[in-house]
């Protein structure tokens, strides 16, 4: 099968418009040639022409004749789901997720929770190039097969550039040309709350709507913004550093090295350091043995015990749940979306969290902002990452995605 135009850089018309066919099935499904004239206002005979080469190429099947009340019954075409495959790779502070689809988006397999330590070393980082590598070579499909692999990473990426600037950054060339040596593989690399947004979008909680934020409540804080039906990425790929957002008049210092983010009262880690504060000020908890036996208190950990109703930590996600209100009632007064998302490991704790955040905003956002705003939680959980990076590194391959 020839690949070719997929990951051409010309402006040759006809690769265009065979990009621009498989745009409309990935986000219509299957359809007729009619229905794809409509669409791309181009006449019967160049986009049976297309068509026939999109077979050739082997992206392309013939479904056969569509079921109609009368009259001559149309063929209906779509994507051939065994024309190429994406791995999605999503890493976290103590895992990873990695996941593959296939040309339709569909998924081939998903492996979770990989033992994996995030630390800023080439040690790591060769860890983490055994582990994809040993993914990919596990699959059922040939690795020629798959076109390319997306990579999540937290906080500072320049995805245009394959830049990561808040881990493995320590060579001359863009992580995503590391990768790429290691892998053999096209590599992109994003932010892991873009990623999130988007397998929500393609996949996910998603209706429709054009104009989302999505919030990543996870150990830290993170934000990504679709406007008009794209990823905001900004001048330079960094948009959506809310975490950071001087909020409070604290002095607690934030891993980025400034004073009053918000996520230092807004977040995992802030979850983490009251809940210690308070068991050491006399508060009870069902995590006490643990803490007392100086063990490693994950995330993991204290979502189970809000989930299991310990007092303490409902108190504090809910003192937390108003202050990330406050916040997103600021964004909402700024971006006017139709929806925001909250995502990310602490959205599992479900009306524990989003209650008080909703409560918030109804206290702090202008009332007709906040009517034209829904609010939900997200429907894939810790899967909407990997499976953001598959179908991201599928959009971007085709030159769907717009920097």
């Amino acid at each position: 099968m020839n690949t070719k135009f997929l990951i051409t850089t010309d402006n040759n018309r006809n690769e265009s418009l065979k990009k621009k066919i498989i745009h409309y099935y990935i986000a219509n499904g299957d359809a007729t040639i009619a229905e794809l004239c409509k669409e791309m206002d181009l006449s019967i005979p160049t986009v049976t022409k297309l068509i026939g080469e999109l077979q050739e190429d082997g992206y392309i099947l013939d479904f056969g004749k569509q079921e109609t009340s009368g009259g001559r019954k149309p063929n209906i075409y779509g994507l051939n789901p065994t024309s190429g495959y994406f791995v999605g790779v999503d890493i976290f502070r103590d895992k990873i997720n990695i996941a593959a689809v296939d040309f339709k988006g569909e998924k081939l397999r998903i492996e979770e929770n990989i033992p994996f330590v995030l630390e800023n070393t080439p040690a790591a980082l060769e860890s983490l190039c055994i582990l994809i590598n040993t993914f990919i070579d596990s699959l059922p499909v040939s690795r020629e097969k798959v076109l390319a692999v997306g990579v999540n990473i937290s906080g500072r990426v320049r995805p245009e550039s394959g830049y990561s600037y808040s881990i493995f950054y320590f060579e001359e060339k863009p992580l995503s040309q590391i990768l790429e040596e290691r892998i053999k593989i096209k590599i992109y690399i994003e932010n892991d709350t873009r990623a999130m947004l988007y397998g929500e979008y393609m996949q996910g909680v998603v209706k429709g709507e054009k104009n989302i934020l999505f919030i990543n409540l996870n150990w830290g804080l993170g934000l990504s913004i679709f406007i008009n039906g794209e990823l905001y990425y900004g001048k330079s790929g960094f948009s959506g550093e809310f975490g950071h957002f001087c909020f409070f008049d604290n002095e607690i210092l934030c891993h980025c090295g400034k004073k009053g983010c918000i996520e230092t009262e807004a977040s995992g880690s802030a979850l983490h350091r009251k809940l210690l504060e308070r068991y050491k000020e006399g508060s009870s908890t069902i995590l006490a043995a643990k803490i007392d036996k100086n063990e490693k208190i994950t995330l993991a950990d204290m979502i189970e015990a809000i989930q299991k109703e310990d007092v303490l930590c409902i108190e504090i996600l809910e003192e937390m749940g108003l202050n990330l209100g406050r916040g997103i009632a600021g964004l909402m007064n700024i971006f006017n979306p139709e929806l925001v998302v909250l995502g990310g490991a602490l959205s599992l704790t479900g009306e524990y969290i989003s209650l008080p955040i909703k409560s918030a905003i109804r206290k702090y956002s202008l009332n007709l902002v906040s009517q034209d705003t829904e609010i939900r939680l997200s429907k894939l959980g810790e899967r909407a990452g990997v499976l953001g990076a598959c179908l991201l590194s599928r959009s971007k391959i085709l030159g769907m995605i717009r920097y």
